[in-house]
C-alpha cells in the first residue's frame, strides 16, 4: 500500500504573512532529504503557497502513522527555528500545541493523506493534484468539489459508466467540540442532503470522497479540522489542503478545476474575518494584494508503484487562469467597497480575533432597557430561527 500525505503549516513569513524564506523551504528540503535517505519516506516536494508550507510526502506507513505525524512536526519546528533567528512575522504560528500526540491534526498544521493498493486493477496508472489554501476558511473546497463529484454542468465523466454510480462523502461538524462528529452521505441519491450541510463553509466541511463502486478507492481527502476547541479559545480552522487522485475511475484533471474559474466567495482574508473570492494562483507565489484575497495553487503529480514522485505542473500557472484572475480581483473590489457592513464581514461567531467578540461583549453590559427594567443579558453569537 502506498500513501501520500500532504501536511501544510504557516511558521514565519518575510515583511509579514507574506511567504516563508528561501532558508526556511531549504532547511524544510534536507530534513525530507535526510528521511528519504534513512527509509522512512520514498520520495518528497516541499512547496508554499502564501505563507503556508506544504510537506508532500510518499511512504508506506498508512494514514495518521505516528512517526510520519512526528516528522513533520519536527520539520515545522526547525523552520520555526529559521524563521526566529531571521526576526521573520508570526514565527510558528500555526503550531498550537507544546507537541502532537502523534498526530498534527488539532495541533495546528492541516493534514491530508490517502492510502491506496498501488496495484489495483482499476487504477492503470496513479495521477493527482494538490490543492493548497491560504488566507481561507475551513470549507474553501466545499463548492468545488461538491460541482465536480455531483454534476455533470461541471463532470461531464459522472456520465459515464466507471462514475455512473456515485460517490460518498464524509463530512464533519467542525463545531461540534466533543470529537470528530461525521456523516456520510451518497449521490446522487443524497446529493440535496449534502448540498443542505455543505452551504454551510464554516461549520460542515468535507473530509474525504470515495468511489460508491469501488469504496476502497478513497478519491479526496482534505484537512478540515475544529481547531477552535484549542488552549479554550477560538483558534481558528483555516487554509485546508485537499488530495485529489485523478483520471480513469475518476475525475479528469481539466474537470476538477472547471469550478475555481468561478472565483467563488469564501470565509477568510485579512485577519480571516471576511467574505472575499478565492483567487487562483501560481505555486511558491507570495501574498502580495490588498486585502491579500483568498488564495488556492494547484499541482499536478504522477507517481509510479515505487512512491516516486514525477516533475510537477503548476496548474494555476499557466496563463489560461489571468482571465479568472482578473475576475477574482474586480469581485474583491466590489465587496470591499462594503466596509465592515453586512455580508462584507464574517459573522461575529466566525471572526478569528477573539478580540471583536470581546468588545461585543464589554458592549453588551452597557446596553439599558428604555422602560427602567433590568436588560437580559443577550447571547454574543447564536444560531438562525426556522422560518416558514
Amino acid at each position: 500500500m502506498l500513501t501520500i500525505s500532504a501536511i501544510k503549516a504557516d511558521v514565519g513569513g518575510v515583511g509579514g504573512h507574506t511567504k516563508p524564506s528561501e532558508s526556511m523551504m531549504e532547511v524544510s528540503r534536507e530534513k525530507l532529504a535526510e528521511a528519504v535517505e534513512r527509509g522512512m519516506l520514498l520520495d518528497f516536494d516541499v512547496t508554499h503557497t502564501g505563507d503556508d508550507v506544504c510537506l508532500l510526502m510518499t511512504h508506506r506507513a498508512g494514514t495518521d502513522d505516528p512517526e510520519i505525524h512526528d516528522f513533520a512536526w519536527e520539520v515545522f519546528e526547525e523552520a520555526t527555528r529559521v524563521a526566529q533567528d531571521e526576526g521573520l512575522y508570526g514565527a510558528g504560528q500555526d503550531l498550537l500545541a507544546d507537541a502532537p500526540s502523534g498526530n498534527v491534526r488539532g495541533a495546528g498544521p492541516g493534514a491530508a493523506e490517502i492510502e491506496f493498493d498501488e496495484t489495483a486493477e482499476e487504477r492503470s496508472a496513479e495521477p493527482f493534484m494538490i490543492f493548497t489554501s491560504d488566507k481561507s476558511g475551513p470549507g474553501a473546497f466545499n463548492f468545488p468539489m461538491y460541482a465536480v463529484f455531483t454534476s455533470p454542468m461541471y463532470c461531464a465523466g459522472l456520465m459515464l459508466p466507471k462514475m455512473k454510480e456515485g460517490f460518498t462523502f464524509r463530512v464533519i461538524d467542525m463545531e461540534y467540540a466533543g470529537g470528530d462528529r461525521v456523516i456520510e452521505l451518497d449521490t446522487p441519491e443524497e446529493h440535496l442532503d449534502l448540498a443542505m450541510l455543505l452551504r454551510d463553509e464554516n461549520r460542515f466541511g468535507i473530509k474525504s470522497i470515495h468511489h460508491r463502486k469501488w469504496p476502497e478507492q478513497q478519491v479526496v481527502s482534505i484537512s478540515t479540522d475544529r481547531l477552535h476547541t484549542i488552549a479554550g479559545e477560538y483558534k481558528g480552522k483555516d487554509d485546508p489542503v485537499a488530495i485529489v487522485r485523478t483520471q480513469n475511475i475518476f475525475p479528469a484533471p481539466e474537470e476538477i478545476l472547471s469550478p475555481y474559474t468561478t472565483a467563488h466567495y469564501v470565509a477568510g482574508d485579512a485577519r480571516g474575518s471576511h467574505h472575499m473570492p478565492l483567487m487562483p494562483i501560481s505555486i511558491n507565489s507570495a501574498v502580495a494584494g490588498p486585502y491579500c484575497l483568498p488564495l488556492v495553487s494547484a499541482v499536478a503529480y504522477s507517481v509510479n508503484d515505487e512512491g516516486e514522485l514525477s516533475e510537477r505542473v503548476d496548474i494555476f500557472g499557466n496563463e489560461v487562469w489571468d482571465e479568472t484572475r482578473r475576475k477574482a480581483q474586480q469581485k474583491a473590489d466590489e465587496i470591499r467597497r462594503q466596509g465592515f457592513v453586512g455580508p462584507a464581514m464574517l459573522p461575529m461567531q466566525e471572526l478569528e480575533y477573539s478580540s471583536f467578540r470581546d468588545t461585543l461583549e464589554r458592549l453588551e453590559g452597557q446596553f439599558q432597557r428604555v422602560d427602567g427594567a433590568k436588560p437580559e443579558r443577550a447571547a454574543v453569537s447564536g444560531g438562525m430561527d426556522e422560518v416558514d
